[in-house]
């Protein structure tokens, strides 16, 4: 198996219906401050506030009767848990999501909210992989990937697939694409989509400076694990390396990964706020911050960028729109 335009395509049949199609979005303000046209696809609007839905329903959705009735187990930080949970009851099954306990409480307790079956875990002394992996056996429970399976990142490459549909419907294709990269998942499905549609179109993956594994990555010419174990905002960007899968997938499709600051993520947040007059989560503004902190050249040409969530907690927004007030 492998992501391709035809199994995003398949997969945008399966979520016809289901999946918010976001809006793209323009604004001049951002426009003025990099020199070229940019579009906007905030995935915050999307159903549990953030991309991951797409990949977990088009998962979850192709289960033979017998594996929904055994149900789901997955591990996650927030958002593909709430995608997980949310995909699970609408599809009438059981869903156990395994959760770092220090996980943002705003995304344990919408998990919770959704119905699934909270494990909590010390990311110090336990390993998530090694619980889910025991409560699928115990359970017969379908054991779903965060990002290294070729439904997730299918699904999540519908988000790419509607983007450039949507330029096109204005007459327009995009010169550059940037997006958030954690596990590879959105990435390799947005690349997939751009570049089959596209071939022209620069595809940008985009990091927070401490996990910047993709990046190192590619100077190496193969995965590089990295310590994972410096504090940051982007609770949804820490994956350590690349997914075998997904890494097989953007090592040909992404022209290029970014690095971004913890400051310049918090200036781009606040600049959500303020100008899109949209709330984004940390890790879903690397590719805003990206283009704030100028590290491309957007000047005459058109660039899209995904906001993919926008699961914040309200002490981290107020830090970071008190930091940068204008």
């Amino acid at each position: 198996m492998t992501v391709s335009i035809e199994s995003i395509s398949e997969a945008a049949l399966r979520l016809k219906g289901v999946v918010v199609e976001t809006p793209l979005l323009s604004n001049r303000y951002l426009d003025e401050r990099v020199g070229g046209k940019v579009f906007i696809k905030p995935e915050c609007l999307q159903h549990i506030g953030a991309f991951k839905f797409r990949g977990a329903y088009n998962r979850l959705c192709q289960l033979s009767a017998e594996e929904k009735q055994l149900g789901c187990v997955a591990f996650s930080s927030g958002n593909h848990a709430q995608g997980i949970a949310l995909a699970a009851k609408l599809l009438g099954m059981e869903a156990t999501i395994v959760m770092p306990s220090d996980a943002p409480k705003l995304k344990l307790e919408a998990t919770e909210r959704l119905g699934a079956n909270v494990r909590q875990y010390d990311r110090a002394t336990e390993s998530r992989e090694e619980i889910a992996a025991q409560i699928s056996i115990e359970t017969g429970a379908t054991l779903v990937p965060a990002f290294d399976d070729w439904d997730i990142m299918s699904g999540q490459g519908t988000l790419g697939l509607e983007l450039v549909q949507q330029m096109d419907a204005q007459g327009l294709r995009p010169d550059a694409v940037l997006a958030p990269c954690g596990g590879g998942g959105l990435m390799a499905g947005t690349s997939t989509a751009v570049k089959s549609m596209v071939p022209t179109a620069k595809v940008f993956g985009v990091e927070q400076e401490k996990f910047d594994d993709h990046y190192l990555s590619r100077r190496a010419g193969e995965r590089v694990r990295i310590p994972g174990d410096t504090p940051t905002m982007c609770d949804a960007l820490m994956a350590t390396t690349p997914g075998e899968l997904t890494w097989s997938i953007n090592r040909k499709t992404v022209d290029e990964f970014l690095v971004v600051s913890e400051d310049e993520i918090a200036m781009a947040i606040a600049f959500a706020f303020r100008y899109l007059k949209l709330v984004v989560e940390p890790g879903g503004a690397v590719a805003l911050a990206a283009l704030l902190s100028q590290k491309i050249d957007l000047a005459g040409i058109n660039a899209a960028i995904v906001l993919s969530g926008g699961n914040i907690d309200k002490e981290t927004f107020r830090k970071c729109i008190e930091k940068y007030p204008d």
